[in-house]
């Protein structure tokens, strides 16, 4: 293993410790436990939105904390959830009496965590709602989960969610807009090559020369099936197929109802896309993939997405939820409505995701 790190139990401190030292006018830094947060928290007023999972996944999540996304994020350390003290942590530093929104992967470690820091973040007085994201279509079920696991889809419901409580939206109603966001987008991501998580040493998972993974988990866990190399237009095609033929997806979650006073289980269907849908599409490499290949995905997407009558409104095309050097992408497409494209165009300035500022 050659990484370019000091050691592995240093690792996501010195990490976090670069990202302030080059962006100080952005973020802050809290040690024991760690989370990064806005330079500029507690912002009066403001509902405040908070994420996290295993490192290994950056930019995910601390690259999107700023002005327009995340208010903080709880990292774990390398695929390994964060723990209740770090949400319950950054939920008491960034909390504005406003509220506190956390935006959770469905992985099974991250979602009883994050329950776990809301249950005490409301005995100590602060409104929290947690809203799970469970977007991959490839499979049902997975290693570290129950149901459809959370990838691509966090990335955008961090921007749409964060403008929208940028403009003041109160709790409730940013929780209903990330539930909407969630339930309208789907995702699925192939593996060229596997992933060293630097504690092992050693590759997560073994590819042969000739094999590809098609539906990996950002943890490299299984995927639907393991076939011969192809070239890029097929492999496209099967992701994107996937995702826009999907049917009609229910389930049930677990939410916290406030009027209750208790978490109730909601049962939630993803309704399929259809012509005339309007979608962002975001084409993400997996950590090692050239910029130029992603590229070369993302115009088989948009002919695939022109012939099934859906219109691409917007893109985001590049590295945003990786799996350390992994090379391979993920396909995410969200429907969108007017509200959505308006707040997915608002201003954004974190480390890594800017503009309109």
């Amino acid at each position: 293993m050659k990484k370019l790190i000091n050691s592995p139990e240093t690792f996501v401190k010195e990490s976090m410790e670069g990202m302030v030292l080059a962006h100080p006018d952005i973020l802050k830094a809290h040690f024991d436990p760690n989370f990064l947060y806005r330079a500029d928290a507690p912002v009066p007023g403001k509902v405040a939105v908070i994420s996290g999972g295993g490192s290994g996944h950056e930019p995910m999540h601390g690259g999107f904390v700023g002005k327009g996304m995340l208010d903080a994020a709880c990292p774990g350390e390398v695929f390994t959830s964060p723990t209740p003290d770090q949400m319950l942590e950054a939920a008491r530093t960034v909390n504005s009496g406003a509220g506190v929104l956390f935006l959770v992967k469905n992985y099974s470690g991250d979602v009883m965590n994050f329950e776990m820091a809301a249950d005490l973040a409301r005995a100590e007085g602060i409104r929290v709602l947690n809203i799970l994201i469970d977007d991959d279509v490839a499979v049902k079920d997975s290693l570290y989960t129950q149901g459809r696991r959370g990838t691509g889809t966090t990335v955008l419901a961090e921007k749409i969610v964060g403008a929208a409580a940028e403009r003041g939206y109160d709790l409730k109603r940013l929780a209903d807009l990330a539930r909407r966001v969630n339930i309208n987008g789907r995702s699925m991501g192939m593996a060229l090559t596997s992933c060293t998580v630097p504690a092992k040493g050693s590759p997560t998972f073994e590819l042969g020369e000739d094999e590809i993974e098609i539906g990996i988990g950002i943890h490299g866990e299984p995927g639907r099936e393991r076939i011969p190399w192809k070239p890029a237009d097929e492999i496209t095609e099967m992701l994107a197929l996937s995702i826009i033929e999907d049917p009609a997806y229910t389930r049930v979650v677990r939410e916290f109802d406030e009027e209750k006073g208790e978490w109730v289980d909601v049962e939630l269907t993803d309704p399929p896309f259809q012509p005339g849908d309007r979608v962002i599409a975001m084409v993400n490499g997996m950590g090692g993939t050239p910029i130029a290949e992603l590229y070369v995905v993302y115009r088989k997407l948009h002919f695939i997405a022109e012939a099934k009558g859906l219109k691409i409104v917007r893109n985001l095309i590049g590295n945003y939820i990786t799996s350390l050097e992994m090379q391979g992408v993920m396909i995410t497409l969200l429907r969108v409505d007017d509200e959505m494209v308006e707040l997915w165009d608002d201003p954004v300035l974190t480390p890594a995701l800017r503009w309109g500022i």
